[in-house]
């Protein structure tokens, strides 16, 4: 089955493809590979879900917002490649979580964001190496960060 017929039969609504908010390019391509700079939760209506794990939301409420951080990347790449069948694999994971002090899950709540990649990719190609991090902020007030590398089909 394609990442385009994956993605359809999972039902999803991306959001609208996200705009550099400072001096960046949301992707850069350079020899197969798509580098894509840090994506929040933004959500179909253009607003962000904002928050701090273990203060304001839970870590099942994080990893909604790291699923939905995963939506505008899809739409991202789906924007910059025009399909999701161009891609081979997500090759790198690193994920940001505004978190308080006490707060260790940050892996459970990347995990909304890796499990989305992997239903959409498989196994093989959606399951990536991946870094899961604390933040004390993130831009905008933003729950989640997230960047990726992703190869192309050669």
């Amino acid at each position: 089955m394609s990442f385009e017929a994956r993605f359809a039969a999972l039902n999803l609504e991306l959001p609208p493809a996200p705009k550099a908010i400072g001096v960046y390019k949301p992707i850069v391509e350079i020899n197969g590979l798509l580098y894509l700079s840090g994506h929040g939760p933004l959500q179909a209506d253009g607003t962000l879900i904002k928050g701090r794990i273990g203060a304001d939301m839970d870590v099942a409420a994080g990893y909604q917002a790291a699923r939905q951080t995963g939506l505008a990347i899809l739409a991202s790449l789906k924007k910059h490649c025009g399909s999701l069948d161009r891609i081979a694999r997500l090759v790198k994971t690193f994920g940001l979580v505004q978190a308080t002090p006490e707060l260790v899950d940050h892996p459970a709540v990347i995990n909304g964001f890796s499990e989305l990649m992997r239903d959409v990719f498989g196994e093989e190609c959606g399951i990536a190496a991946r870094s899961a991090v604390g933040a004390t902020s993130l831009p905008a007030g933003m729950s989640v960060e997230i960047e990726a590398i992703f190869e192309l089909v050669s």
